[in-house]
Order: C-alpha cells, then structure tokens, then sequence
C-alpha cells in the first residue's frame, strides 16, 4: 500500500515541549495559550486525558501528549501550559488543550526547512508525524494534531458529564475525582 500521507507545508510552527523533546503544531491549529491551572480528573477516561478544563463556560479535555507518547506523566512546573487547538477528528471540527513542559517559539519553516519524518528513533508513533522542521541546528518533529488527537479521547469525555452543579463551579472549587 501506498503512503500518500501529506507532508508539513511551509508556515508558522509553534514549539512546545512534551516529555524534554521539541515538537511543533501548526500555529493555524493553536487556539490560544493558557498558563497551567488545576484540572478536573473525570473518572474512566483513559490515561492520556489528564482532565477537563472551564474554557469560558466549554468543557475542553486536556491531554496529557506525554502520557499517550510512551513518556512518564507530565510533572507539573511554573513553565507547564495548556495548547488550546483545534482539530478535525471524524470530520468534525473539535477544541481539545494539550499539556505541555513548556513552549518555545513560532518559527517560520520553508519548503527547504522540513524533511519526511524519521521511521526510527522516535517514541511518537510515525502516523501522528508530518514531518520534522529544521530551525538553525536544531530539529523538531511537526505533529499532525487530527491524527493525534483520536474520537476515543474524546467520547471517553463526553460519556462522563460533569453535574451541572460541578460544571458551573471555578475549577478551584472542583472536589478532585473520586472524592
């Protein structure tokens, strides 16, 4: 069989780090940047969905890439955020956050600057990648969120709502899953 799996196009990239490694989202996928805060765990989602977070009044899970790449989960820092993105998972456009260490910058790759992903070396299963972006020495593995992001994660979520009473609530005042 043929892979016909498009590679990155030439734009902006936002960096972030999940796991001590580099990796890119297309900044036209990024919503908005959030500064970590306290997330709602809800109960038989798996592993990967490290909660839900209030995103002005919407219920937006969070997952946790670090978890769903093979890496240890992610420990929360003053450098931690959330990557609110926007994916298209059966052909529905869905906002879901992505944790991460930290993020870096927005580069701007070129044609010439982003190369077929490796299909060796890396713990990201090769389906989730369109490619790596080479900025100056270094290289970063662009993420292609529609593929990362799976209907599971999502229907894992939506099968578990929130009370109303607990939806309206600050996510400070939350009671922590299973208590």
């Amino acid at each position: 069989m043929e892979d016909t799996k498009a590679l990155a196009a030439p734009g902006q990239y936002l960096g972030l780090f999940i796991g001590g490694e580099e990796y890119s989202l297309g900044i036209l996928s990024v919503r908005e940047i959030l500064q970590y805060e306290p997330l709602t765990r809800v109960p038989g989602t798996p592993p990967s969905i490290r909660g839900v977070l209030n995103v002005r009044g919407h219920v937006v899970p969070v997952v946790d890439l670090a978890v769903k790449f093979g890496y240890p989960e992610a420990t929360v820092t003053a450098r931690s955020c959330i990557v609110i993105v926007e994916a298209r998972i059966d052909d529905e456009s869905t906002v879901m956050g992505l944790m991460a260490d930290a993020v870096s910058q927005v580069a701007d790759l070129r044609a010439e600057d982003i190369q077929p992903p490796p299909p060796f070396g890396t713990r990201v299963h090769v389906d989730y990648l369109l490619g790596m972006g080479r900025a100056g020495r270094r290289f970063s593995l662009i993420l292609d969120v529609d593929r990362v992001l799976s209907a599971d994660e999502i229907a894992a979520v939506q099968e578990v709502p929130l009370t109303p009473e607990a939806a309206a609530a600050p996510l400070a005042e939350r009671p922590a899953a299973g208590a």
